[in-house]
């Protein structure tokens, strides 16, 4: 049984959030130079926002799959 577009839509959704916090978590840690003028607590706060975007991205993938595999089994 082919699962709802919307599970795709939120499962591609958090993907992209996923890949975004990467891209944020490396430059923030591996290119500090292109920060510019920020202060501690802007990168603190940058860094911190990152990481928590990361862990909701990654729970949701977490769910919509487990959510996925739920489903198949019954069938």
């Amino acid at each position: 049984m082919k699962q709802p577009r919307i599970l795709d839509a939120l499962l591609k959704e958090a993907e992209a959030n996923r890949e975004k916090a990467i891209t944020s978590i490396e430059l923030l840690t591996e290119h500090p130079a292109g920060i510019g003028d920020h202060s501690t607590e802007d990168y603190y706060k940058n860094a911190r926002e990152a990481v928590e975007m990361l862990a909701d991205a990654n729970e949701m993938i977490e769910t919509i799959k487990d959510y996925q595999k739920s489903k198949k089994s019954v069938i």
